[in-house]
């Protein structure tokens, strides 16, 4: 017995004396391999964004909102409608979908694109010159006058605000040897390299051609909401001119076709910027952004082929606002 308790007495010290030894290799192993994990990530940064991805992933996955609430579904007599909620991690979510892979005309909304091609072609500060053949554009919107000179950052103004056809054709035909079929051509290959598979252009204001056998310009919601979501994070000139209710710098006072703005709905205190469009082919389009609830993005919402877009849109809104839990 005396045998068997010296022998516990021995293992018990030796024990306690070699834990402190133990914990220096524990830690000595931990700092190895954060050394050799910082030095891999060093020469190999395909691991430190997977990881990072990783963690945006599982970090998503606990904060999966708005959640869906049982509600009617909402009946829009649009051919085409969407809401998406857009996040700046690119984590989106579809909140409302309705044929948004159908090919519409999309009438105006093509000055989406028009004011995107001029922003990543033109200078700004670069005086245009309005033509006879500019101010003949069909609509008299935007209140250009022949022989008048205006910078490319001003017609952006008529062209959006006011869906102006004689800023859109004196923006295509009147800048430094720009033409219309070479700026339609920018337009066609700025859709391919954003990925806008489902989208064309035949010319730079979305009128309808005067032959009903002629193309004319299409996209989808879907596309539409892609491109959406790159011009919130890359033109945001584009968005202050969308939510200016009235903007009078050169003159004529410019009016916002989009009749949200300035209203006190809950929601319409948080719009971010919307454009209209409308031709006999195309019917009633509509695009509205609005701010998210806390703070969680935007929500993008597309109207097409409408034969009322604005009560339709608010229809949409109202039932998304309604139908999830923020």
């Amino acid at each position: 017995m005396k045998t068997e308790n010296r022998g516990l007495k021995f293992f018990l010290i030796t024990l306690l004396i070699s834990l402190p030894f133990w914990w220096g290799v524990n830690v000595l192993e931990k700092n190895l391999k954060e050394a050799f994990w910082g030095q891999e990530m060093t020469q190999n940064p395909k691991i430190l964004i997977a990881q990072i991805n990783q963690e945006i992933f599982e970090t998503n996955l606990k904060n999966l909102t708005p959640l869906k609430v049982q509600k009617e579904d909402l009946g829009l007599e649009a051919k085409s409608a969407l809401s998406l909620l857009a996040r700046e991690d690119f984590t989106d979510k579809l909140l409302f979908e309705k044929n948004i892979n159908q090919s519409l005309a999309i009438a105006s909304l093509t000055k989406l694109m028009t004011a995107y091609v001029v922003l990543e072609n033109y200078d700004l500060s670069k005086e245009i010159k309005i033509s006879k053949e500019a101010v003949e554009q069909e609509e008299d919107f935007g209140k250009l006058k022949e022989g008048k000179q205006f910078p490319v950052e001003y017609l952006l103004y008529p062209l959006l605000m006011e869906s102006s056809n004689d800023a859109a054709f004196s923006l295509a035909n009147d800048y430094d040897g720009m033409t219309e079929e070479k700026f339609v051509e920018l337009m066609n290959i700025e859709a391919l390299k954003l990925g806008l598979k489902n989208s064309h252009f035949f010319n730079s204001t979305g009128l309808d051609p005067e032959n009903p056998e002629e193309p004319i310009n299409y996209s989808t919601a879907e596309d539409l909401a892609e491109f959406i979501d790159y011009l919130l994070k890359t033109k945001p000139l584009i968005w202050e001119i969308l939510s200016t209710p009235k903007y009078d710098s050169y003159g004529p006072e410019l009016i916002n076709t989009n009749k949200f703005l300035g209203e006190s709905a809950y929601w319409q205190t948080r719009i971010v910027g919307g454009k209209t469009g409308w031709t006999p082919r195309a019917k009633g389009c509509l695009l509205l952004v609005l701010e998210a609830p806390k703070g969680q993005g935007w929500i993008i919402n597309v109207i097409l082929a409408s034969k009322d877009r604005f009560e339709e849109m608010k229809k949409l809104v109202d039932w998304i606002y309604q139908s999830y839990k923020w």
